[in-house]
């Protein structure tokens, strides 16, 4: 670690100290402020929400109540039947049962006392429908859309959506929202409401000069945000945490780098790691990581303030970073994109995979993956499939209808023009699929080949070879209004043809320090180090560094910081704590805003 400056500002005082500001830091602090405690969060960017809030904003939480007020009530031994088969000797049974077990608290909590409030994702499945005890439905939250205009001055200190999931600034929402867009030429009203939701962005740039409907991530970040600050949380950005103090006690507070000077926060309670992991730090990535030799050779989801403070932070106190994982990573399939502006963003391969008409071809040109499977499992069979000593790339194929209906990438669909991101390298676009393989660095042949093959069975939505569009998971990510047999199975035929390069990225690590059910941080002998936690991607994943689902990340953030501002509170494990608030001036934030 670098230099740590000495203290130069009069030091500040509170129950517990939460740092970072992403989902599971705030989480942690709404709710061990409900419960009484005096809270600080200290955030390392100049903004709060970390990769929160540039996340699809979905929470895996098994048996949560907005499944129960659906009619679903499902038997709490499937979510731990379907772990069991998914994680095999990397089950934990104790750290699983405290998330399943919390998990739906947690969304009741936050429900009845915050203004953090949720839609459901109940027809969501599992991604891995063929094994047992996979949920078809009620697994799934979301945060309800939040009008900004209810978070007032602290708004312009929240992290804006991701720019290239975003159009024009507009973010758009996982589920009927984008469904609605991808279908707005085909269906009146998908076209109306998209005109809707346009004329009220273009309504907002010119009153805010920013989106103030905010959903998914940002959704997320600016409810808590709001919960926090009406809870008399203090927040402070721009503030990294150079060290902990540390007795022979216990863990009681950090040294940090505020922009007035360095100030020690002294934490009665206890220190919260919750900084995001280190999906940019190359030098533990390439420590790591399989396949990643270099720096740029990742491309990380996460804003770069991601980089592992907070793991150094829990090993310089004697955690241990736990590597016995199925993968440290968690991985996505992205593309890189070269702005007009000149700089460079990432563009997150979730939707377009599993839509009829595409495939993802390695530079043989031969398929390797169900594309229509999850994200983790495409990024993990592209690494596994590449010979050793080549690239790992892959690119994704389509035709013209394909690329006007659905997009490729961060190229939009029909009306946006394509031909600016063709100009720009982005996208690689030929009049024959052999001229495009050309293009592309791909074997012509072996794309050619590969084409006709898909072609002859796409025909009768089928794909043999795969299993394309075989589980409810695929089908739910194709397209329901595709008139074929198979709503993830069609055909690429009709030029010119396009490409995109994809390149192994992540939304994050897996491998974090290890952690009891409580999320204390353990040290080497499996002890708990007194006065420090972790959560979120600072903690090591629960779910052995698999992903069995979409949601597994913000679930078990969301879950775990609030088991943590719980036990800073002193509230046992699975004490039920839907009472007043017990310190008054929390009682303004029992009434959320809708």
């Amino acid at each position: 670690m670098s230099e740590v400056p000495a203290a130069t500002l009069p030091p500040l005082d509170c129950d517990l100290l939460v740092i970072g500001s992403g989902a599971a830091g705030l989480a942690c602090a709404v709710t061990a402020a409900w419960h009484g405690l005096k809270v600080i969060v200290v955030e390392k960017d100049a903004t709060f929400g970390g990769a929160s809030a540039w996340s699809g904003g979905w929470m895996w939480v098994p048996g949560n109540p907005l499944a129960r007020r659906a009619g679903i009530h499902e038997d709490p031994e499937q979510p731990r039947t379907y772990l069991r088969h998914e994680l095999g000797a990397r089950y934990d049974a104790p750290l699983i049962d405290a998330f399943l077990d919390n998990g739906p608290q947690m969304v009741a909590f936050f429900e009845q006392h915050t203004a953090l409030q949720f839609v459901d994702g109940n027809g969501i499945p599992d991604i891995h429908g063929r094994v047992p005890g996979a949920g078809v439905e009620g697994h799934q939250v979301i945060a309800a859309p939040y009008d900004a205009r209810h978070i007032g001055p602290l708004l312009a200190r929240l992290r804006r959506t991701l720019r290239e999931t975003s159009f024009m600034g507009m973010p758009i929402m996982a589920g009927a929202d984008l469904g609605a867009f991808l279908s707005m030429t085909r269906s009146f009203k998908s076209l109306v409401h998209v005109g809707k939701r346009f004329l009220r962005h273009l309504r907002d740039l010119a009153l805010h000069g920013r989106a103030m409907h905010l959903v998914n991530g940002v959704a997320l970040i600016g409810r808590l945000a709001k919960s926090a600050e009406m809870l008399g949380v203090q927040l402070l950005e721009s503030a990294p945490a150079r060290s902990l103090l540390q007795d022979a006690q216990r863990v009681h507070g950090a040294l940090v780098d505020t922009p007035q000077g360095a100030r020690e926060i002294r934490a009665r309670r206890g220190v919260v790691l919750a900084s995001g992991g280190f999906a940019h730090d190359p030098v533990r990535r390439q420590a790591l990581f399989p396949r990643a030799p270099g720096p740029d050779e990742h491309l990380a989801l996460p804003p770069s303030s991601c980089s592992g403070d907070g793991i150094r932070l829990g090993e310089s106190a004697g955690a241990v970073l736990s590597r016995d994982l199925a993968s440290p990573v968690a991985w996505a399939p992205v593309s890189r994109v070269q702005h007009a502006d000149g700089s460079v963003g990432h563009f997150p391969h979730i939707i377009d995979r599993a839509k009829p008409g595409l495939i993802g071809v390695l530079a043989s040109g031969k398929r390797f993956v169900n594309e229509a499977d999850g994200y983790y499992d495409y990024t993990a069979a592209m690494v596994e499939a590449v010979p050793a000593g080549q690239e790992v790339a892959s690119w994704l194929i389509c035709d013209h209808r394909f690329q006007r209906r659905y997009g490729l990438g961060y190229a939009r669909p029909f009306p946006l023009p394509v031909g600016p991101l063709v100009r720009s390298g982005y996208l690689q676009r030929a009049d024959s699929i052999e001229a495009l393989a050309r293009r592309c660095g791909i074997d012509p042949q072996g794309l050619a080949h590969t084409v006709q093959g898909f072609n002859q069975q796409a025909r009768q939505g089928q794909d043999p070879e795969f299993g394309r569009g075989s589980t409810a998971y695929n089908r739910k990510q194709g397209d329901p209004l595709y008139p074929g047999p198979n709503p993830c199975v069609a055909p690429i035929e009709q030029g010119p043809f396009y490409g995109v390069k994809v390149l192994p990225g992540s939304f994050g690590t897996f491998a974090g320090l290890r952690t009891n059910p409580q999320a204390q941080v353990l040290d080497a002998s499996g002890t708990a180090i007194p006065g420090l936690y972790a959560a979120g991607t600072d903690m090591a994943s629960v779910m052995g560094g698999f992903y069995p689902s979409g949601g597994i990340n913000l679930g078990p953030a969301m879950t775990f910081g609030y088991i943590v501002g719980r036990h800073a509170a002193g509230i046992s494990a699975y004490e039920v704590t839907l009472e007043q608030p017990r310190h008054a001036r929390t009682a303004a934030a029992a009434t959320p805003h809708a």
